[in-house]
């Protein structure tokens, strides 16, 4: 991984030379260039949204922008995607909370808390209410918001049946690489987390350095993790919430008409994402249920017990792993939903 800190001569030429376009002022559409990094698998409802956005921008005002799109976590994981956006190899992201978390670490909020949403309707209102705040904090530190998503619930994946919590405590759990707080709060609550690159996750599991983990279905059928990790607990643990930023000074070089444009295609994109994406976790869980992936529905009792025991952790998870103030407002704004859904 290259250390942002040590460039190399080429690299330090390209920086000083987006540097000295960024000083000449606003360019034209059809000099830039725009490199995108995900980790969102090739040829999912994702990298097709993204295909779409990125035809619309070549029809932009001005000769078009060139998105270049580089799927399947090819640019690194998502903290290495934020560093690349930072040093300006990529220019934008399509990213998880986890890598929006390296930019402004309230956006956790949305994502980090076990349990939290009862459907994902309160998810999206939730989300809705709070993103005009989280998008100003994002321009605060330099990128733009170019629309926010989500890929609906993680579910957990395991060698073994993990039916209640005490089946939890004795798995080998991956966490994303770098949440040091995640890995505080559960080695202090009795689980045993891994922290890993999400490309490190197949040989993990075929060696068994880690033994569950949680993913959207849609992931865990393009890496084929249910053949390392077999059976699938069906309760909604939290959902994937996500974003595409983009540096504000690529944005602002561009003319206003053609930013707006390019707005309106983003939009278009984040709108059939949520379209699909849910479907597509559906049509995911029966296809790896056809290759041997055992679902494994918890009892109203076996629900109730993983509710109290991750609703135990709330008082670790605020002010730890989510920042106070956004964690009590999370849980504000879906009281007051709540209470108007009576």
């Amino acid at each position: 991984m290259t250390d942002p800190t040590r460039l190399s001569p080429s690299l330090c030429g390209l920086v000083l030379l987006a540097a000295m376009l960024i000083a000449a002022g606003p360019a034209n559409a059809a000099d830039v260039r725009v490199n995108l990094g995900t980790l969102a698998p090739r040829g999912s409802s994702f990298h097709q949204a993204l295909q779409l956005m990125a035809e619309e921008w070549r029809a932009a005002p001005g000769g078009g922008v060139r998105l270049v799109i580089y799927p399947d976590g090819a640019q690194g994981g998502e903290a290495d995607m934020v560093r690349l956006m930072r040093v300006g190899t990529l220019q934008a992201a399509l990213i998880t909370a986890v890598g929006l978390s390296e930019i402004v670490p309230e956006v956790v909020a949305l994502q980090s808390i076990p349990m939290l949403y009862r459907s994902l309707d309160e998810l999206e209102h939730v989300t809705a209410t709070l993103w005009p705040e989280l998008s100003r904090r994002f321009a605060e530190k330099g990128f733009i918001v170019l629309f926010w998503s989500d890929a609906g619930w993680v579910h957990y994946f395991a060698k073994e049946p993990l039916r209640t919590p005490p089946d939890l405590q004795r798995a080998r759990i991956f966490v994303w690489a770098g949440d040091t707080e995640q890995v505080a709060l559960m080695r202090n609550a009795g689980y045993h987390p891994v922290p890993l690159e999400t490309a490190d996750i197949i040989q993990s599991l075929s060696t068994g350095q880690i033994t569950a983990l949680t993913v959207p279905p849609i992931f865990a059928l393009v890496g084929q993790f249910e053949r390392r990790a077999p059976h699938m607990t069906a309760l909604n643990w939290a959902p994937i919430v996500g974003a595409c930023v983009i540096r504000k000074d690529a944005w602002e070089r561009l003319a206003p008409e053609t930013r707006a444009r390019l707005q309106q295609a983003a939009e278009t994109a984040g709108r059939h994402i949520r379209a699909h994406n849910r479907r597509e976790s559906e049509q995911a869980i029966a296809r790896m249920q056809s290759n041997g992936l055992t679902v494994h529905r918890p009892t109203p009792e076996q629900e109730a017990e993983w509710l109290r025991t991750v609703e135990a952790l709330y008082p670790q998870i605020r002010g730890g792993m989510v920042p106070a103030p956004m964690f009590d407002e999370v849980q504000r704004v879906l009281a007051e939903y709540r209470t108007r859904r009576q």
